[in-house]
């Protein structure tokens, strides 16, 4: 639930460019669409490098993080399929712009982040946009957030060497996960979809995460 107020005015130009690539690279999903034509990406990047916050890269937002490339970002909230019924489990807020992308579509977010700093970066990020829906906690993502399971959808917004099983017994019958699975140098984006005789894995595009680290995940 964005607030839509003046602030968001600079970079709108910016942000429609990025839509049209979007759109141009195969992102169908109007809903999503919308939610990045709206949110000022520029808030969620340091000033330093608000400049090159709508190109289609990943950008560094502190503490060996990165803000994901707007393309990805739209990939995974694409691939959640998530409506406004949704409850959505995020890991790795970073600086809370996926989060923000996530509360427009989606009805509830619980999102976590592993770094404190960050984590309060994200949760004022969101608030500053009105974003009521979401909130973020500080904790190990890889363990999820069982309070509010089960999800329908689950997104982690980092790389793991395989799915996290506390991940997958917190999602919901039906629900989806989306997560980068490999090395430390190239994953593959995966869906998980829980059924109730199992899970269905597809596997989707190359891409690079920064690791997931917890007790699931990377060790460090």
């Amino acid at each position: 639930m964005i607030n839509h107020t003046a602030e968001q005015a600079p970079g709108q130009s910016q942000r429609a460019r990025m839509v049209e690539l979007l759109r141009n690279r195969g992102i169908k999903d109007a809903r999503v669409l919308k939610a990045m034509s709206e949110i000022p990406r520029h808030q969620f990047v340091p000033e330093a490098l608000s400049s090159k916050a709508y190109g289609d890269h990943a950008l560094p937002i502190g503490d060996m993080q990165t803000i994901s490339q707007p393309y990805m970002v739209a990939r995974m909230t694409e691939l959640a399929e998530v409506d406004k019924d949704s409850t959505v489990l995020e890991i790795g807020a970073g600086s809370g712009y996926q989060t923000a992308v996530l509360s427009a579509v989606a009805g509830r977010v619980f999102s976590i982040e592993r770094i404190s700093d960050l984590a309060r970066t994200a949760q004022k990020n969101i608030r500053k946009l009105g974003c009521m829906n979401a909130t973020v906690k500080w904790f190990d993502g890889t363990i999820g957030w069982s309070d509010h399971a089960p999800y329908d959808a689950i997104l982690v917004a980092a790389g793991s060497p395989e799915v996290p099983e506390p991940l997958v017994a917190q999602l919901a019958v039906g629900g989806r996960l989306v997560i980068p699975i490999g090395n430390e140098e190239h994953q593959t984006l995966v869906r998980v979809i829980k059924t109730e005789k199992g899970i269905v894995r597809e596997n989707h595009e190359a891409c690079v995460f920064v690791k997931l680290i917890g007790r699931y995940g990377w060790p460090s």
